[in-house]
């Protein structure tokens, strides 16, 4: 559950400091910030 926390705050850091970013470049981005997640739920063993 902390991943999926971790992950809801940069995707929406990302939105809110990229507002004028397209509708592809936010799901690209949240399915980069999801690998990421995955990497620092292993990485930090939660």
């Amino acid at each position: 559950m902390n991943a999926f926390i971790v992950w809801f705050v940069m995707v929406v850091a990302w939105n809110f400091g990229y507002p004028d970013a397209s509708p592809l470049e936010d799901v690209i981005v949240a399915v980069i910030l999801s690998f990421l997640s995955t990497i620092l739920k292993k990485l930090l063993n939660f």
